[in-house]
């Protein structure tokens, strides 16, 4: 995956909006004002910090050498991604996307609505 396809993954989701808030080589991902996704987009070692349930985050940790724990993050939140081609692209796309799926289950009803969320009414 390239930081290009990365970018494009993380802003295909309802809501998504790229953010640069420590600097301009450090892409936020946001829905609702709440980060889903951090990333350098560095091409040379692109990696992406992903929200994750804990004990996901635990399983796929102990099955992939490329997912660790979060760095700089809350480690049972959050894990580092390392997009350095071992890992499917079908697997990023769903980590985006369960991390997308957790930042927005946390948001009040009325803006879960607005995105048109198909989670509306699950219990997180």
């Amino acid at each position: 995956m390239t930081p290009e396809e990365l970018r494009a993954l993380c802003l295909e989701f309802n809501g998504a909006e790229e953010t640069f808030p420590f600097g301009p080589d450090t892409a936020v991902f946001k829905v609702g004002g709440k980060m889903f996704a951090l990333s350098a987009l560095d091409p040379g070692r692109l990696q992406v910090n992903l929200k994750c349930e804990p004990d996901r985050a635990v399983e796929l940790r102990k099955a992939y050498p490329a997912i660790v724990p979060g760095w700089h993050m809350d480690k049972r939140h959050w894990n580092t991604v390392s997009l350095d081609g071992t890992l499917p692209d079908d697997l990023v796309r769903e980590l985006v996307e369960d991390s997308y799926d957790l930042v927005v289950a946390k948001l009040p009803r009325r803006e879960q609505l607005a995105l048109d969320w198909p989670g509306v009414g699950r219990v997180p």
